[in-house]
């Protein structure tokens, strides 16, 4: 017996689905996939895309909030190593203690098994192509930030949401970060702050992970060609997978993709802004030049909103300015100031106004045994993640869109992207507030969207 009700799927569909069809987006075994509804009284279908790191947090906070109510039937990884760990900690952890079946290529895990939520924890010039194939398979999606590594991948990705009716959710945990949220209530919405008239947002951490630069063979257990996938195909160096890879601009943003992404997402939602209207950037190489790397080490953008700049600062090198504080952010008030990171907020009244500081730390929740045995197991961020897949389940079941939307998770990302472009160009780019995209400026449309390694073909907001 099928486990699902499924809707009709029309005709029209079929000829919107044939023009995405290409060497490097799967054919679905139907023209067209049917858009189905759930049986809430089953238990929902889950698969991994990448089972690295935070592919594994992920899934482990959903098993941790919906063990009940999910199956994990599959995993996908290029490394048959991680695969196979994964699949044995993914046994542990569910209800039914079964091992989800095994693959190496996406394409076949959404073929295979029927699933109703996929989770895609790739690396970040991994995240679009899984993301618009899983919502094709008629999947909901909690896709890792950024959302893409171009401009252009994110508004397909945005497409192939609304066009097949996903519920996409974006990994931008802080907006479920419960002292942050609290923070938002006390000071911000609740009006303490006074008038606002500026973000900051920096990092001091290095994130260009000191490469050796010497050149090997990719493991035994991992398929260089698909990890590459899309991506500019490199040398294989030493150490490069699963996590140093951030460090070539080819996967990933740098640190402005990273880390920016995560607090000018909470700043956007704090203050309720969208695009801003002008962006401005500089940076580069400028000390730790002897590093492999090509992302820089030093860092200055600018989001210009009416009446308010989001300021972001990155310096991979030196020692932080403030103790405690090497990744946060500051909201700056009439009133006083809002200091924020992972661990604990910092409200500093105005000078004169004779009130005292006020600190707030994180919610420190209850670890289960497996937890605490997990890889860079960290408790300050247990709770956020938790309750962000929560989030995202609760949507999956009441098709309400979730608090870290595709969308939002687009204009997040994709001003970080624009902010590198800008810092490429030398100049300033002033942006359509409505769609994002940089205004009477050609050089900087053409960098909207990378080129792609054959056979993959770049997804658009026309061919999802």
């Amino acid at each position: 017996m099928r486990r699902r009700n499924f809707l009709t799927g029309t005709a029209a569909s079929t000829a919107g689905f044939a023009a995405g069809l290409t060497a490097g987006l799967f054919t679905l075994p139907k023209a067209a996939r049917a858009v189905h509804t759930f049986d809430n009284s089953k238990k929902y279908r889950v698969g991994l895309i990448g089972t690295g790191w935070y592919g594994k947090v992920d899934l482990f906070r959903l098993l941790a909030i919906a063990r009940e109510e999910v199956d994990v039937v599959g995993l996908c990884d290029v490394d048959k190593k991680m695969l196979s760990q994964a699949a044995k900690l993914t046994a542990e952890r569910q209800q039914s203690g079964r091992a989800p079946a095994l693959y190496t290529d996406y394409r076949k895990l959404l073929e295979d098994q029927d699933l109703d939520i996929a989770l895609v924890g790739t690396p970040d010039h991994w995240h679009a192509l899984p993301m618009i194939e899983a919502c094709k398979a008629g999947c909901d999606v909690y896709v890792q930030k950024p959302v893409g590594v171009d401009f252009i991948e994110g508004e397909a990705m945005v497409a192939a949401a609304r066009k097949y009716d996903r519920i996409v959710q974006v990994g931008t945990q802080r907006r479920s970060t419960p002292h942050l949220l609290e923070a938002r209530d006390k000071y911000v919405t609740g009006g303490r702050l006074g008038k606002i008239g500026r973000v900051e947002i920096h990092s001091y951490f290095g994130g260009r992970h000191g490469l050796s630069g010497k050149i090997t063979q990719p493991p035994e257990s991992l398929d260089y060609e698909m990890w590459t996938g899309p991506a500019p195909k490199r040398p294989y160096y030493e150490g490069l997978t699963p996590v140093k890879w951030r460090a070539f601009q080819e996967y990933g943003n740098g640190a402005i993709g990273d880390l920016c992404v995560h607090f000018f997402d909470l700043a956007r939602y704090f203050l309720d802004l969208g695009w801003p209207e002008q962006i401005s950037c500089s940076g580069g190489e400028f000390v730790d030049t002897e590093n492999i790397s090509n992302i820089p080490d030093t860092q200055d953008a600018i989001f210009k909103y009416p009446g308010m700049d989001v300021v972001w600062t990155n310096r991979a090198w030196g020692n932080p300015v403030e103790k405690g504080y090497p990744w946060a952010m500051s909201i700056f008030g009439s009133q006083g100031t809002l200091k924020m990171n992972l661990k604990q907020y910092e409200f500093v009244p105005s000078q004169g106004s004779g009130k005292k500081p006020e600190i707030g730390k994180f919610l420190a929740e209850e670890a289960s045994d497996l937890e605490k045995q997990e890889d860079r197991y960290d408790l300050a961020t247990l709770g956020a993640t938790r309750r962000h897949l929560k989030n995202f389940f609760d949507a999956v079941k009441s098709r309400e869109k979730p608090n870290a939307d595709i969308l939002q998770g687009h204009i997040s990302s994709s001003a970080c992207v624009l902010a590198n472009n800008a810092m490429e160009l030398g100049r300033s780019l002033t942006l359509d507030t409505k769609t994002g995209r940089p205004l009477g400026d050609e050089d900087a449309t053409e960098l909207l969207s990378r080129d792609y390694r054959k056979p993959w073909i770049h997804p658009t907001a026309e061919n999802v």
